[in-house]
């Protein structure tokens, strides 16, 4: 199923089983400070807010769906205005999420965001991805952060064989699965439902390749 609608995201929310009332609330909350943000910085698209649960909120929690629940912790890169990381987080406050994002204005956001929403087990690290201290994780989520074959690149010292990588690549996600060369994976292309030509790339990372 691809959701159309505003109204058809949130109803498609509704049965995920960690969105209980609270976490309708916090989402909410999150679709007006984001709008009112997004006056004061890009954010997102000024045409996408007009789609606000279907093109950013929904497109995030999706990636749920994959993940057994209470898996931690849970890294997101590149993460923006929040997208998957804050939806993620407002939706299992209950684990460790941590956002990585180098902007200023972007990292001031989500602190505030974070704190407005009471997620206490999220963290903001304001560091470009090459500075951040490597640790095992469970969770690697990263939209429209970087090329796969870059960012796995940057990311595998975060990587176990266990890792679970999800990682929405709209329209170029088999294209950019097919030119992963240096890499053993267990890759591959998941739909998203919220657009019929998006796929999100799923599964583990073996390690580089030797050459010979």
């Amino acid at each position: 199923m691809i959701i159309g609608s505003e109204e058809a995201a949130r109803d498609w929310l509704k049965q995920l089983p960690e969105c209980d009332e609270a976490a309708m609330r916090r989402l909410e909350a999150l679709a007006k400070m984001l709008a009112e943000e997004n006056g004061r910085q890009n954010l997102v698209s000024a045409a996408s807010l007009g789609e606000v649960w279907r093109r950013h909120i929904v497109d995030s929690a999706q990636l749920l769906s994959f993940v057994p629940r209470g898996t931690s912790p849970w890294l997101d890169l590149g993460t923006g205005a929040g997208f998957p990381g804050l939806v993620v987080a407002v939706m299992r406050p209950d684990i460790e999420v941590v956002m990585v994002e180098s902007r200023a204005r972007r990292i001031d956001w989500l602190k505030r965001a974070r704190d407005a929403l009471g997620l206490a087990k999220a963290t903001i690290v304001g560091k470009r991805l090459e500075l951040v201290d490597a640790c095992p994780m469970r969770v690697i989520s990263a939209r429209a952060f970087a090329p796969l074959a870059q960012l796995v690149g940057l990311s595998a010292r975060f990587s176990t064989p266990d890792t679970l990588w999800l990682l929405p690549k709209g329209r170029s996600a088999a294209q950019e699965l097919s030119e992963l060369a240096d890499w053993s994976h267990m890759f591959h292309v998941e739909q998203s439902v919220t657009d019929a030509e998006s796929g999100i790339i799923v599964g583990q990372v073996i390690g580089r390749k030797r050459t010979r």
